[in-house]
């Protein structure tokens, strides 16, 4: 979808830092709004949504388990 989201999990990533996963975040909300900046009529909906993005990514992260390591 984005090529400049990385993966962050095991074994491609060791250290993910909170920076990490809201850049990611931040990526992918503007891939799927069009939007690199949003207009400032969109801008507390745009936060939002990177917002809710970065802590359901977090919470992924968390909660995956890495086989074979």
């Amino acid at each position: 979808m984005c090529r400049s989201i990385k993966t962050l999990r095991p074994p491609y990533a060791e250290q993910v830092t909170d920076a990490d996963i809201r850049a990611a975040a931040l990526q992918y909300v503007r891939k799927i709004s069009g939007f690199r900046a949003p207009a400032a009529h969109n801008a507390e909906t745009f936060e939002q949504a990177v917002d809710e993005v970065e802590r359901a990514t977090a919470k992924l992260l968390d909660s995956l388990q890495v086989r074979g390591r």
